[in-house]
């Protein structure tokens, strides 16, 4: 039986991805690889210090819970090639076939082909784009560094660590905070600061061994009220407190007031979405199909306009972001659906064989 609002967090949070890249490619704070900011103070930059403390970190609880649901009707060995073509292939093989065209107007964006000589080898400047197009695919390589490492793990606990974690009641889960601000410290990779291995392990696994339980996410969702007012108090502040510093650098990004507010508001949501958002419609199945897509393929559309309207018009803020919204989701949805219908291709970019039916994250 599919959990609604585990399918539920997931399309939406997709969905504020794409925003917070939308605002991120004009943003004031953070310069390499966008656009850059309209004015020297923008407002709507606090959108990003709403969304970076927990939006990547829900995904990954969402799929430590997915990985358990699967794990239930199939075999370690099923799980392990699942994740490979689902996860390892287009975060691989996709670079060189279709994603190196992102890394172009990365490189472009970041003015990278200026400071190059013209004696650089063509070979050498396509691996270059591969690498540069890596962009918002390092989700599903952390993700499959996670997923082996759990088949590894769930033969040696053998459902000791999943029956315990069922035991966690709603303070267990506030507490647990601590835990991930610890584990927020470690596995951080210096200079491509994404890869936050500490924060991201732990809440895949947790999303694993304890929210996977329906009985501790029902607990917590009899707090949802008092969740959402504790996350909404503490995002204020922390955006009042770290406005127009890195919020994605050090030593914002792991401090404990980042962590903090992060973990409540993931919790606030579970609960929420758990007292609330526990159905399903039309739109919601159909996003719930489509959102792994849009993840994979919005911001290519999102950086071409944007460079295009960049050097080609003189538009004002509010327009810019309306046109680059509009690229990024439309151009997301439309990109996926062009690429899953191409045999080979949708192999290499998506990990489909034949046209299959939607498998969760």
């Amino acid at each position: 039986m599919r959990k609604y609002y585990v399918d539920n967090i997931r399309w939406i949070t997709v969905l504020l991805v794409v925003l917070y890249h939308v605002i991120y490619m004009y943003n004031g704070v953070i310069n390499a690889g966008v656009i850059g900011p309209f004015h020297e103070v923008q407002y709507q930059d606090a959108l990003q210090y709403l969304l970076y403390p927990w939006f990547m970190v829900i995904l990954f609880v969402v799929s430590g819970m997915s990985s358990r649901y699967y794990l239930e009707n199939h075999t370690v060995k099923e799980f392990v090639a699942g994740r490979t073509r689902k996860l390892l292939v287009p975060s691989t093989i996709g670079l060189f076939v279709f994603q190196w065209i992102l890394g172009y107007f990365n490189m472009q964006m970041s003015h990278a082909f200026d400071t190059m000589p013209n004696t650089v080898p063509k070979i050498a400047m396509y691996f270059i784009m591969v690498l540069s197009g890596t962009g918002v695919l390092w989700y599903i390589q952390v993700l499959w560094i996670l997923s082996m490492v759990l088949a590894v793990v769930r033969k040696w606990e053998k459902g000791k660590l999943y029956r315990l974690g069922e035991k966690a009641n709603s303070l267990v889960l506030v507490i647990l905070g601590v835990v991930v601000w610890v584990f927020a410290q470690i596995l951080n990779t210096p200079v491509i600061v994404v890869y936050r291995f500490g924060i991201y392990g732990i809440s895949f696994f947790l999303g694993y061994f304890v929210f996977a339980h329906e009985s501790v996410v029902e607990r917590l969702s009899k707090y949802w009220h008092v969740l959402a007012v504790a996350a909404i108090a503490l995002g204020c502040g922390y955006v009042y407190y770290y406005f127009g510093e890195n919020y994605a650098a050090e030593p914002v990004v792991n401090s404990p007031f980042s962590i903090a507010y992060g973990w409540i508001a993931i919790l606030a949501i579970f609960a929420g979405m758990k007292r609330w958002g526990d159905f399903t419609s039309p739109f919601a199945a159909w996003m719930t199909k489509k959102s792994f897509g849009l993840y994979v393929f919005h911001y290519l559309p999102l950086a071409a306009v944007a460079y295009w309207m960049k050097n080609d018009t003189s538009l004002s803020a509010l327009p810019s972001y309306l046109i680059a919204g509009v690229a990024a989701y439309a151009g997301g949805f439309l990109l996926y659906e062009l690429i899953s219908r191409i045999p080979v291709i949708r192999w290499c970019v998506l990990g489909i064989k034949k046209k299959e039916k939607h498998v969760s994250q």
